[in-house]
């Protein structure tokens, strides 16, 4: 499997504090079935600065340490940027990391909105050439509560990730729903773990997908695990039309 959002760079956010948390999570990794790892420091979210000069630094000294280590694990470089006005500049100015050096760029929303300029955004993002993938939005409040929101992005050209806790239930019940829904919908079109660490916020993968195989289908589970790979290559991903998530109207008496 290849994991394309993970926080195991030691010392840059909230993922491992030393390279030995980094080896950790590196073996469990591998334990859990994945080969590839692209790397996705949180950048320009109120707390952490991760710019790509500093990202492929860190990268440096853990894939080595992970060689010495003799752990079957390829590791990539990526970022985790929370959506700014200036984000364009930035990666004009050589500031801003894609997935593995691709025309990918990973996209995130503050946990209880969606910013009013995002669909902008998100159009001169395409057309500078790159394409938003939307990380975690069956986490973001707005967009659980109005997924017209998030048809609309999609349905403009943006991908998205949900992360295979979400799907797992361990963010809860309507997170774990909403996660569904999406996928039902096309609404999304990679799971990938979003680890931080071993303990609470681990990989979870083979659990999300085994789920996904059961409830949705074989098939579809494929297509997922498929599109990480093209992701990790830089190769076009497959979609499907996205549908709207319609909300059920109960009828009772009053």
């Amino acid at each position: 499997m290849i994991d394309i959002h993970c926080h195991i760079l030691p010392g840059v956010d909230d993922g491992p504090l030393t390279i030995e948390e980094s080896i950790v999570m590196a073996r469990e990794a591998v334990k859990e079935g994945i080969h590839t790892i692209i790397a996705t420091p949180h950048h320009r979210n109120n707390k952490y600065e991760n710019s790509k000069t500093t990202i492929l630094q860190k990268l440096s000294i853990l894939k080595k340490e992970i060689i010495k280590e003799n752990i079957p694990l390829t590791i990539l470089p990526g970022q985790e940027n929370r959506i700014f006005g200036e984000i364009l500049e930035d990666y004009q100015k050589g500031e801003i990391l894609t997935l593995n050096h691709s025309d990918y760029l990973f996209i995130e929303f503050p946990t209880s909105s969606v910013p009013r300029y995002a669909e902008r955004l998100l159009y001169d993002i395409q057309i500078e050439g790159l394409t938003p993938i939307i990380v975690h939005p069956e986490r973001n409040k707005e967009l659980l509560e109005n997924p017209d929101i998030l048809y609309n992005l999609v349905k403009n050209g943006a991908l998205t990730q949900v992360t295979a806790a979400s799907v797992a239930g361990y963010f809860g019940k309507s997170i774990k729903k909403f996660s569904t829904q999406l996928l039902e919908h096309n609404l999304t079109h990679f799971v990938a773990s979003d680890a931080h660490n071993t303990h609470n916020r681990t990989f979870k993968l083979n659990e999300a997908y085994e789920l996904i195989a059961r409830d949705i289908g074989q098939d579809y589970r494929n297509i997922l695990l498929e599109n990480s790979e093209k992701v990790s290559l830089g190769e076009k991903v497959y979609s499907e039309i996205p549908q709207l998530i319609k909300k059920k109207k109960f009828l009772g008496i009053f």
